[in-house]
């Protein structure tokens, strides 16, 4: 059973070290020439596109095969511009799969206990989208926390005379990143000729923040019914401060689950890792011994439904 699973293990990863690789080396020969039959052939794509957004992309950004299969279940190339990382989606499938079939193999070389080798790989194929996740949360986090500051800067620049779109080149101008780029490519996307609405709701496409699509839902009403956009501007402003402020008091009150649910989760591999060091005849039986394979499927289990109910518990929606 064991020796089937590390041979599956090591097709899987050396197929995927290879097709990583493959991915990663790809390049198109004419991006000039794809470009232009996608922007002819595909006339669901560039119906709802205008000269303006053909600009505005790069020339070399048609998708792939790999990313329109991807696409379909989950925007993944949305997903890693959100975090702001210099990748694409091929570059990041192939450095994935370049770390799963080098860990894989490096550890099937140099480790003693040849079961670890496909966990040691699933843990690096891992590493990236971890990286990519966090630079995506503490990036959306940045945005959320500049934006009150924004909508405050837009008001004041109503207030003195300027229209809309001045007061987004003037956040674009004051603010630094990732808000001033945001509002920047939003303010040059309607300079180019894209109605303002249509510009400010790719911008809650591009950025999943609720606060940003109050601000897009108060202007789009705004401009349709008319009334004291700066004044609303001011009260959501004040809206998204408060709301801070209640979730800062949340986390201080959830701050010893988190911490309780941090030792729960980390304290059976701990124990795992020193019982191996002490006793390891003892901790193999739950690799050799079929009773054990269940006993430590069961546990993996647990601790993933328990990790589930912790978060449920301290995660409150503000």
């Amino acid at each position: 059973m064991v020796q089937l699973l590390i041979l599956a293990s090591v097709f899987v990863c050396v197929a995927t070290l290879i097709g990583g690789v493959a991915v990663f080396l790809r390049s198109n020969d004419n991006p000039n020439e794809n470009r232009l039959t996608e922007f002819i052939q595909n006339k669901k794509r560039t119906a709802s596109k205008s000269a303006a957004e053909v600009l505005l992309s790069p020339l070399d950004d048609a998708p792939t095969k790999i990313e329109e299969f991807i696409s379909r279940y989950f925007n993944l190339g949305r997903y890693i511009e959100q975090s702001g990382m210099n990748l694409n989606v091929p570059k990041f499938l192939g450095i994935t799969g370049g770390l799963a079939g080098a860990g894989f193999l490096i550890s099937m070389v140099v480790l003693p206990i040849k079961v670890f080798a496909p966990m040691i790989a699933v843990g690096l194929a891992t590493l990236p989208i971890m990286a990519v996740w966090w630079k995506r949360r503490s990036r959306l986090r940045k945005f959320g926390a500049s934006l009150p500051e924004a909508l405050e800067l837009i008001s004041r620049a109503l207030r003195a005379g300027h229209s809309l779109p001045a007061g987004i080149q003037l956040v674009a101008q004051q603010m630094s990143e990732p808000l001033g780029p945001e509002f920047g490519r939003c303010y040059e996307q309607q300079n180019l000729g894209i109605p303002l609405e249509d510009a400010l709701k790719e911008m809650t496409d591009r950025v999943p923040n609720l606060d940003l699509k109050f601000f897009v839902t108060a202007v789009l009403l705004q401009r349709q019914t008319g009334g004291d956009l700066a004044e609303i501007l001011d009260k959501i402003g004040k809206l998204i401060r408060e709301r801070f402020q209640i979730w800062g008091q949340i986390q201080a009150l959830t701050g010893e689950g988190r911490l309780s649910g941090i030792v729960l989760l980390a304290l059976p591999p701990a124990l795992f890792l020193v019982m191996l060091k002490l006793n390891y005849d003892y901790v193999m039986l739950l690799f050799e011994d079929p009773i054990g394979i269940k006993m430590l499927i069961g546990g993996i289990i647990m601790q993933v439904l328990g990790a589930i109910a912790i978060k449920k518990i301290i995660t409150i929606k503000v």
